[in-house]
């Protein structure tokens, strides 16, 4: 992390670099103009991760500065949702002058929402007892009066939820309310505001569908419970089970009634697909019986294998979100055989950083 690259002065300029780097990369494709959807310059993180010092009475945030190759107090941190900044100072008088919740402490985690609600996590390098747990349950109480805070104690295979261990963001998409449950230690999208815009662009894409959506590496149901609107029914795979056990929830939730999450990987699924394997977590899933013309697609960084591409080149459009433009930009190569991009976009998840999170939507070539 470059702490000193985060001056929201320097914004702009770094994300019409990150622009015309996108669009560099990808001219090859000759895309449509490039649709760039811009961060808040500050407090945009619902996530952030701290070391703790030990200095003597003294105790601290601090995170490692790769400029300048040292560590950094951090008694604020720009990047950080206001929630978190406040909670962090709250935590810190706390912890300060109570040895049973400092001591060993070498981590805080923090998962925060826009409506409100944030996760601590104290990770400890030793095993936490019962006198750490009446401390905790008292500091929980306390600063439970300003703020709608839970915590949970980590330690070598041991965890020790005060409550629950998920918060429930509530965003405001295209004027609707989506709720979605969020487990610690599970993969969330950081920045809650441009993952609206995210949202948003993805409805608008997928607006005039027809048929059924299948929908690969769904998570907990993000954009799965936005996009089902759009489709008469949404079949999605996920293979982490807590993303799942979320994802299930979040249906019930928000009332979704034509969706359905198998738990699978992509590989597997493009092997059922394919007549290769059968698979008992498909028995009861007539997959024939769907009628899928658009595929959803939001991989991990590595990108997407060869059998799942294969598989994608068979619907005549592919909605594709990216976290890393090189594998997106090798995966293109393939897929750029049998579609098209029409749609193009730069999604400022990560600002002062070199990533960039990107979204194409390719349509079928008429002689494909």
């Amino acid at each position: 992390m470059n702490l000193a690259a985060m001056d929201p002065k320097n914004y702009d300029a770094q994300l019409e670099e990150k622009r015309i780097k996108l669009e560099q990369t990808f001219a090859e494709f000759t895309p449509p103009s490039l649709e760039v959807f811009a961060s808040e310059p500050a407090n945009y993180r619902m996530r952030a991760e701290f070391r703790v010092w030990h200095d003597g009475d003294d105790l601290y945030y601090y995170m490692f500065d790769k400029a300048l190759n040292e560590k950094v107090r951090c008694e604020q941190y720009l990047p950080a949702g206001k929630l978190i900044n406040e909670v962090m100072t709250a935590l810190m008088e706390e912890l300060r002058p109570n040895h049973d919740l400092r001591f060993k402490l070498f981590q805080v985690d923090f998962l925060s929402t826009l409506s409100g609600e944030i996760l601590v996590s104290l990770l400890y390098h030793r095993q936490l007892n019962d006198e750490w747990r009446a401390q905790a349950e008292q500091m929980k109480q306390r600063l439970s009066a300003k703020f709608n805070v839970n915590f949970i104690g980590r330690a070598r295979k041991q965890k020790i939820d005060l409550d629950k261990d998920f918060v429930v963001e509530t965003l405001t998409v295209d004027g609707n309310e989506l709720k979605y449950k969020q487990i610690e230690n599970s993969f969330t999208q950081p920045n809650a505001k441009v993952s609206v815009k995210m949202l948003e662009w993805a409805i608008s894409a997928t607006k005039d569908s027809t048929g059924d959506l299948l929908e690969l590496y769904c998570g907990n149901g993000n954009f799965t419970i936005a996009l089902a609107p759009n489709f008469d029914r949404v079949l999605a795979t996920e293979l982490a089970k807590p993303s799942v056990d979320a994802a299930q929830y979040n249906i019930a939730i928000n009332n979704i009634e034509n969706l359905q999450i198998i738990r699978m990987s992509a590989e597997d699924f493009s092997d059922a697909m394919a007549k290769k394997r059968t698979y008992r977590r498909l028995e009861g899933i007539d997959l024939d019986s769907y009628d899928c013309n658009t595929i959803f697609v939001d991989p991990p960084r590595a990108g997407i294998d060869d059998d799942t591409l294969s598989l994608m080149q068979n619907y005549d459009r592919i909605l594709y979100i990216s976290c890393n433009p090189e594998t997106l930009k090798e995966n293109l190569a393939t897929l750029s055989r049998t579609h098209e991009i029409t749609r193009f976009a730069l999604f400022d998840q990560f600002p002062y950083t070199h990533h960039m999170e990107s979204g194409v939507l390719l349509e079928r070539k008429i002689n494909a």
